[in-house]
């Protein structure tokens, strides 16, 4: 396995933790259509919230939040209408949210959790 994709796992589980003892419910992971990917699906009392990690292991290219992008924005919500076309339900209110996390070499792990990045 690639360090990029080992990297991208451990936010993932670290991510999906953080939302689990933020009190939400996870959906879904990694869930997949022709069109790409989104990291996690999760509940959040009546809010379904669709949340892309992203995870970076130093500042040199920027913060991890940073990377998620109009274009990734734009992304998130053509994959959001998918998802919910084909997973119809009665939601009080649709959210983005991004966990960002920063993984140096040396020192500890840092998490920002931004909700509803997207208007």
């Amino acid at each position: 396995m690639r360090v990029k994709d080992a990297l991208g796992q451990y936010g993932e589980r670290v991510a999906a933790a953080h939302l689990i003892d933020a009190g939400m419910s996870i959906i879904e992971t990694n869930w997949r259509c022709v069109a790409g990917e989104i990291d996690i699906i999760a509940s959040d009392g009546r809010a379904l919230v669709f949340c892309e990690v992203k995870t970076r292991s130093s500042l040199a290219f920027g913060s991890p939040a940073a990377a998620v992008t109009w274009v990734k924005q734009r992304r998130m919500r053509e994959l959001a209408v998918r998802y919910l076309a084909e997973n119809p339900g009665k939601w009080g209110e649709i959210r983005f949210d991004v966990v960002a996390i920063l993984r140096p070499r040396t020192g500890a792990t840092t998490l920002e959790h931004l909700r509803d990045v997207l208007s």
